[in-house]
């Protein structure tokens, strides 16, 4: 019961609805009591005496007056609970959300998208169900259980021990309920993830199965994932058509030994009529109420499940100086060192003891094989992943020691697949400035060599690019992205294949943009293009994780090694001349 105490530990923000909700309840429970006890009075003191007609009026309106209370109370704590739920369930919310944005990237490389997306927007809305019903049925419930079951002693102790007998079988019959059916909820949480996760990814590589003539295949495949989630969920509902009726079954021996007992009793003058009545009347309503906890058993092993998925994120690992650590040292001059780095992806061996560095200003190419390791040094200068062994450093200061926002602050990164939101194009671009304004965001775009179709757009800045920027060419969703880097303004750029997606002409344009860019600035460039790394003030070439090579464009090709290799090749793509 770790995580649902868990859940119910967020409750302790707001006190005063807490203990609204409680008063509601005692309120509630106390009203219970009279109808039933106006019943009974009414059978043994009114309806024999005829003549008291006046007092049969004045208790048929207190039994007005109880269900009144009740039902107002009820409402008062429904509209209450509600508030108080929605409130927790936004905490809850809101603190997953922040704990994904300060996960390791390697966090995500094993998750599925789909998986996490379920868990942010389902799992947390069955933990809701905890919440409302853990507390709006099982606290009254509660209440109105240990309240009755006194007072049930009190008209008559002897029936009272026969009604409550069947209660310590019920409480097994939930305990094994509960202990075993929790892998059967578990599992029908985890079979819709991965129809979720599945989902997601269909949806989002819909063109590639169009453009494979794959939609009967994945549709097959969706089937199969949806038969899983079938099979679990009825068997989790096979339990529950078991456990239900017994308990019912179970429940009702209550009734039958209090109307054997009990009838017996009043035969044998030991209990009057209007008491008997009003003991059939109060053993209803203590029945009722352990009903609904037998039922709320099944919504707390559906949260349970969920709760579980969600504190799994929750008590995750995070990047380290996610939030904390020191302030990258202003102004950032743009001195770069990468001394004796080392780093392994899942125990693989990406870069083995690299040294490198770029002065401020100067311009660091990185050249090799794909797989050679170079868009790894490029995330380990972002902290994007954690280096194993060595360490990095701008302006002397270990970036290890720096808060990642801080450090990410000065870093302008434009990535190998360019990436829009589903939003407008002055969203997307101010995503590098908060606070730009039209015209900074014009000259970005200008710079970029992007203003011209921004322009043609029909609601040009305002545009929406669709999901992804599906609405956009390559080449246009990487001059935004540019154009966003651009705007940033960073002391220190990184350009990851920044001009892969387009044309010769639109190369040059963005390249001379870039050129201006750079000036005074320190900037890392990877580039299959000779013309993107010819005029860098040092080329570093990278085979297998290690520097095999390093020098400026003329000194590489006078060695007649790799980089002369690569150059030769169509790798580079352009003739040395160009």
């Amino acid at each position: 019961m770790k995580s649902i105490i868990r859940v119910f530990s967020y409750l302790r923000h707001y006190p005063v609805l807490a203990a609204a909700q409680l008063l509601c309840a005692v309120g509630m429970t106390l009203a219970v009591f009279v109808f039933p006890n106006t019943t009974g009075y009414v059978i043994d003191e009114i309806i024999p005496n005829p003549a008291r007609h006046d007092d049969f009026l004045f208790w048929v309106v207190i039994a007005l007056l109880g269900f009144l209370m009740k039902d107002g109370l009820n409402s008062l704590r429904i509209l209450l609970n509600n508030n108080f739920e929605q409130r927790v369930i936004f905490d809850i919310r809101s603190e997953l959300y922040d704990k994904l944005q300060r996960l390791p990237l390697r966090w995500f490389d094993t998750r599925r998208t789909g998986d996490i997306m379920t868990r942010v927007v389902e799992d947390v809305t069955s933990m809701e169900r905890v919440l409302i019903d853990g507390i709006e049925q099982g606290l009254v419930a509660s209440l109105q259980v240990i309240g009755i079951g006194a007072f049930l002693f009190f008209l008559n102790p002897q029936v009272a021990a026969w009604a409550t007998l069947p209660v310590p079988f019920l409480a097994l019959g939930a305990w094994l309920y509960s202990t075993r059916g929790r892998d059967r909820y578990r599992n029908q949480r985890e079979a819709a993830s991965d129809l979720n996760a599945l989902l997601h990814d269909n949806i989002s590589g819909v063109r590639q199965i169009k453009a494979y003539a794959a939609e009967k295949a994945e549709h097959d495949r969706f089937n199969r994932f949806s038969d899983k989630l079938r099979q679990t969920t009825l068997r989790m509902m096979r339990w529950w058509a078991t456990y239900s009726p017994g308990m019912s079954f179970v429940r009702m021996t209550g009734y039958v030994l209090v109307l054997g007992f009990g009838g017996s009793a009043v035969m044998q003058n030991e209990l009057t009529i209007g008491d008997f009545t009003k003991f059939l009347l109060f053993l209803s309503l203590f029945y009722e109420p352990i009903d609904r906890l037998n039922s709320l058993n099944q919504m707390m092993l559906t949260g349970r499940a969920a709760a579980d998925r969600v504190f799994a994120i929750l008590d995750s690992e995070e990047e380290p100086n996610a939030v904390s650590g020191n302030k990258a040292p202003t102004p950032v001059a743009g001195h770069v060192v990468f001394e004796n780095v080392s780093f392994s992806y899942q125990d693989k061996p990406t870069l083995d003891k690299i040294n490198l560095e770029a002065r401020p200003g100067q311009t660091i190419a990185l050249v090799g094989s794909t797989g050679a390791g170079k868009t790894t040094v490029l995330s380990l200068l972002t902290r994007f992943y954690e280096i194993s062994a060595g360490r990095i450093t701008i302006d002397g200061t270990p970036i290890h020691d720096l808060s990642k926002p801080s450090l990410r602050d000065q870093l302008a990164y434009v990535t190998q697949e360019p990436f829009l939101f589903n939003g407008t194009v002055r969203e997307n671009l101010l995503l590098g400035k908060r606070n730009a304004t039209d015209e900074q965001l014009w000259a970005a775009l200008e710079a970029a060599n992007a203003e011209p179709f921004v322009r043609r757009l029909p609601e040009t800045l305002d545009t929406n690019v669709g999901e992804r920027g599906v609405k956009l060419s390559g080449g246009e969703k990487q001059r935004l992205s540019i154009a966003r880097a651009l705007l940033k303004n960073a002391p220190i750029l990184l350009l990851d294949e920044a001009t892969a997606s387009v044309d010769s002409e639109t190369e040059r344009q963005i390249q001379n943009a870039l050129d201006r860019l750079m000036e005074n600035r320190t900037a890392f460039v990877i580039a299959h293009r000779l013309s993107t790394i010819r005029d860098a003030d040092r080329i570093y070439v990278l085979e297998h994780g290690r520097v095999i090579e390093q020098g400026t464009h003329d000194h590489l090709l006078a060695n007649n090694g790799k980089y002369a290799e690569l150059c030769k090749k169509s790798f580079l793509g352009e003739n040395q001349q160009a």
